[in-house]
């Protein structure tokens, strides 16, 4: 494919796949390691972080989860990070490292555990513990509230009641439920809703029931999250869920996954009359629209390819706490090589405030 070809080629970004291969063949990764980064406090100066991609553990939520041997998924959660989770652990982390805002989400394995009466309960406690943090600690915290989902009645109440009486800051959703992907018909009265509320949703990756226990020694966290997410994006782009609800703003976790890495082949894939009908302005539009944080993807590879797909206005802070240190991704991200102080205040902190800007005091 010449640069001509490539939709999705703009200014800065033409050289897309030769900057990629020089960044691979530099310093692979260039993550430093936790140990070096526990002791003296790291702050990129000027830059009140806001976390987008921070997880709670409510208060006996960890007893509504089944075993991991129940749970499709669950075997890949580090149950003992979310065991240990404090409120007093998150600020300590956000303090040492300049961060301002952390905005919550509940991790995977999520709220529905087979019963709807249980996964609307559990959602509702969840989501007024989270609601109580933010009204307790200024500033500090939003909430991205959770849903009953693939209960889509019950999402539907519990939309109204986030947004509405407990004053979300957004809807979390997670990138499949069994074998259905965000983008599923079955999920199109919850994403017509949030459309219409001009809602801003943060999706989380977990693992399909199609893609566990693959391989016993690769735990899905390493491989099948990141891919999760590029099925998702995928099916939201395919179905025409992202041209049809324009108003509904999508964060992807984790640098959009696997999809910078496989843009050779969406731009082939969204050539074809079958997808490119559910995309009248294009594959590009639709990319540079959905936004991508860098939990987890905090290094000059994965940074330097996003970076080469989307507008730096589309990146978001995150750092998968508890799974990954605050600290670590501040270091990472300011000593990675990719970004000046300048871009590090947009994706630290400006762009954050243009979706939730009642964090601008």
């Amino acid at each position: 494919m010449t640069a001509n070809e490539c939709q999705l080629c703009g200014p800065g970004r033409r050289r897309f796949f030769t900057g990629l291969a020089a960044l691979a063949a530099s310093s692979l990764v260039g993550v430093p390691s936790v140990q070096a980064q526990t002791g003296t406090p790291v702050v990129a100066p000027g830059h009140d972080w806001i976390d987008v991609h921070h997880h709670l553990v409510p208060p006996g939520y960890m007893s509504q989860v089944p075993s991991d041997d129940a749970v499709p998924g669950a075997s890949a959660t580090p149950r003992r990070a979310l065991d240990n989770w404090t409120v007093a652990h998150s600020i300590e982390q956000m303090d040492q490292t300049g961060v301002a805002t952390s905005i919550l989400s509940i991790s995977n394995p999520g709220i529905w555990f087979g019963d709807n009466a249980k996964a609307r309960k559990l959602a509702r406690d969840s989501n007024e513990y989270g609601a109580k943090l933010v009204s307790s600690y200024p500033g500090r915290f939003g909430m991205f509230a959770a849903l009953p989902l693939p209960d889509v009645e019950g999402s539907l109440l519990e939309i109204a009641y986030a947004l509405d009486v407990l004053k979300a800051d957004g809807i979390g959703l997670y990138t499949s439920y069994g074998n259905k992907w965000l983008g599923d018909p079955a999920f199109e009265p919850v994403f017509a809703e949030l459309n219409r509320r001009k809602a801003l949703v943060y999706t989380h990756p977990t693992t399909a029931d199609c893609c566990r226990n693959l391989q016993a020694a690769v735990s899905p966290n390493v491989v099948e999250y990141q891919t999760d997410t590029t099925r998702a994006m995928a099916e939201i782009l395919a179905s025409g869920t992202a041209s049809r609800y324009p108003d509904m703003r999508i964060i992807f976790s984790h640098a959009g996954g696997t999809m910078p890495f496989l843009i050779e082949r969406f731009i082939g894939w969204a050539r074809s009359p079958q997808i490119s009908k559910n995309l009248p302005k294009g594959l590009k539009y639709e990319l540079d629209r959905f936004y991508y944080d860098t939990a987890q993807t905090s290094n000059s590879v994965a940074m330097g390819a996003l970076t080469k797909v989307v507008p730096d206005s589309q990146i978001l802070f995150g750092t998968d706490y508890p799974f990954r240190t605050v600290v670590e991704h501040v270091k990472n991200l300011t000593e990675c090589g990719v970004f000046d102080d300048k871009r590090l205040g947009e994706i630290g902190r400006g762009n954050a405030l243009a979706l939730l800007p009642r964090f601008r005091t």
